[in-house]
């Protein structure tokens, strides 16, 4: 019997130091789980930024590393875009596969998730031009869907080389118009179809764990991503995740006239497609603190409440692009460098 006890309590007291030290591990371990709710920030911007002379300061004025300040607030994920061959333009320019690599590398060691954003033009891509890259303007369409895998894979394999594996990767940027107009504009779906699925398969082909994402504007107008993505079904478009913006500032409205549409889209994206859903891109006025602070709440409340976990995670676009220096009306950042306050909704929910 004294021999029974006594082996009991050793396995108890195995037990207990084992659960113990794998808690302690567990705590030490920052870096989040792809199962983690993903909360970023989109920072094109950062390298250009750090390259003039611009410093990030703490709520406290302590000068500091602006991915940290962006971690500190909760965030784990940084969204960055990527050009095939852009200009040195300041705000324009940049976002080459080489600095897109380099700020990549700057996430991972700061325990953060990547996606990766191929506009697949030489600088901005969304509903209002979507540019091919000057290299390939006189490309066939057969030429061109070369072009979008090989480029594709040029830079998820550089990034790879590097250490670095993109949880996510979009394959065009805000494209309801399609994307390398006009050979893939969304008036001929089949032809945009095949560019987009040559960005599935390059993918897939350096790591078929990555998931990708089809983007397109206005996340509150149900009608529209219907109509988008009743296309892709229709054309047989492979792709992971439905990717979202949301601006009521840009559609001229309040956030709290269109919040209940947007959540309504997010849940009938995920169930009529059944595919995953996030907000890749949300943006508030600057100058309107508590209205941005209460808006992203309501947005990363809307994503969460997706049946079944399949709401990922809500990405700010460009927070740190302070007004003095992008222009940009739509940055989270105060005038003396600190971030705004209402970047804390990411901390708080």
């Amino acid at each position: 019997m004294k021999n029974t006890i006594k082996f009991i309590l050793v396995v108890v007291l195995n037990f207990s130091i084992y659960s113990c030290s794998n808690a302690q591990s567990a705590s030490e371990n920052t870096e989040p789980t792809p199962s983690t709710f993903a909360k970023g920030a989109d920072v094109g911007w950062l390298p250009q930024m750090e390259a003039t002379g611009y410093h990030y300061y703490d709520a406290d004025g302590t000068e500091k590393n602006c991915l940290q300040l962006l971690k500190d607030r909760g965030m784990n994920t940084i969204r960055l875009r990527v050009w095939v061959n852009p200009s040195n333009d300041k705000t324009n320019g940049h976002c080459s596969k080489e600095e897109t690599v380099a700020m990549a590398v700057r996430a991972k060691n700061m325990g953060m998730r990547v996606m990766i954003d191929f506009h697949y033009s030489d600088s901005w891509a969304d509903p209002s031009k979507q540019n091919k890259p000057a290299a390939w303007v006189n490309h066939s369409f057969s030429e061109l869907l070369n072009d979008v895998y090989n480029h594709t894979f040029d830079v998820l394999t550089a990034l790879n080389a590097a250490g670095v594996t993109p949880e996510w990767v979009q394959i065009g940027n805000e494209i309801p118009g399609g994307m390398l107009w006009p050979d893939g504009n969304s008036s001929n779906f089949s032809q945009l179809a095949q560019l987009l699925n040559k960005g599935y398969d390059a993918t897939k082909a350096v790591n078929s764990s990555i998931k990708v994402v089809v983007h397109i504007d206005e996340g509150n107008n149900n009608t529209k991503f219907r109509w988008f993505f009743d296309n892709a079904t229709a054309n047989h478009v492979k792709y992971d995740v439905i990717g979202l913006s949301y601006y009521p500032f840009w559609i001229n409205s309040d956030y709290t006239a269109t919040i209940q549409n947007l959540g309504a889209n997010l849940i009938d994206m995920a169930s009529r497609y059944n595919k995953e859903v996030m907000v890749v891109e949300v943006g508030g006025d600057y100058t309107l603190v508590q209205n941005t602070h209460d808006m992203l709440t309501a947005v990363i409340n809307a994503v969460k409440n997706v049946p079944n976990n399949k709401g990922l995670g809500v990405i700010y676009w460009e927070p740190e692009g302070e007004k003095s220096w992008s222009g940009y009306q739509l940055n989270c950042w105060l005038s003396n460098g600190k971030p705004s306050p209402a970047l804390d909704a990411f901390k708080e929910n």
